[in-house]
C-alpha cells in the first residue's frame, strides 16, 4: 500500500486530524457534497469526525496541491465488498470531490488518472468503476476524460447518506482498456 501518490501538481496522501479546518472549508459548500451523495459538513468537529471514521479507511487520500500540501479535496479507491457497488475483490470503485475554488482546473482528472495507475499497477485490480448522479455533469466529464465508459444506470436508488432517491450512472474501465490506451 502506498502512503503518498504524486502527480505533476498534486500529492495524494492519507488524511490527518489536522486537515479538519481545511476539509470543513471546502466540504461545507452546498455545491460539493449533496451532488456527490453526502451532506455538507456542519462544523470543523463534524469534519474531524469524518476524517476519523470515513477517511481513515485504506486508499482514501487527501488531494493536496504540491505547493502547500493543504487538503482541498478527496480521492479514493474502495475495493470489493466495501464499495457502494458490492464488487468482487479484484475490482475497485473510484470516488472523488474537490473544493469549489479548484473546479475547472483539471485537478480531479489528474488525481483520478494516478488512482487508476495505482489501482491497476500496484493493487493489481482487473476493473475500476466510477459513478455519478443524474445532473452531475462535472463528474461525468471527469470520468470520460480518464477513459471510463458508460456501463449501466441504477434508477430510483435510495441513497442512505442523503435519505433521498436518485439515479446513478455507472462507468467502468478494465485493465486491458487502460493498457491499450
Amino acid at each position: 500500500m502506498s502512503d503518498h501518490l504524486k502527480t505533476e501538481r498534486l500529492i495524494l496522501r492519507p488524511w490527518t486530524e489536522t486537515d479538519a479546518e481545511s476539509l470543513y472549508e471546502y466540504a461545507k459548500s452546498p455545491e460539493v457534497g449533496p451532488v456527490a451523495g453526502w451532506p455538507a459538513h456542519t462544523s470543523v468537529e463534524n469534519s474531524r469526525e469524518i476524517i476519523r471514521t470515513v477517511f481513515s479507511e485504506e486508499n482514501v487520500y487527501a488531494v493536496c496541491l504540491k505547493e502547500d500540501n493543504k487538503a482541498i479535496g478527496c480521492a479514493a479507491i474502495t475495493i470489493g465488498e466495501k464499495s457502494n457497488l458490492h464488487l468482487p475483490e479484484t475490482e475497485g470503485e473510484i470516488g472523488y470531490w474537490i473544493g469549489v475554488p479548484f473546479w475547472g482546473q483539471g485537478l480531479i482528472p489528474e488525481a483520478v488518472r494516478e488512482l487508476i495507475r495505482y489501482g491497476f499497477e500496484e493493487l493489481k485490480l482487473e476493473k475500476l468503476w466510477c459513478g455519478y448522479f443524474e445532473g452531475n455533469n462535472k463528474s461525468k466529464r471527469a470520468q470520460e476524460k480518464c477513459g471510463f465508459h458508460y456501463d449501466h444506470t441504477n434508477k430510483d436508488l435510495h441513497w442512505e447518506l442523503m435519505n433521498d432517491i436518485r439515479t446513478e450512472h455507472v462507468t467502468c474501465l478494465t485493465r486491458k482498456e487502460w493498457e491499450e490506451a
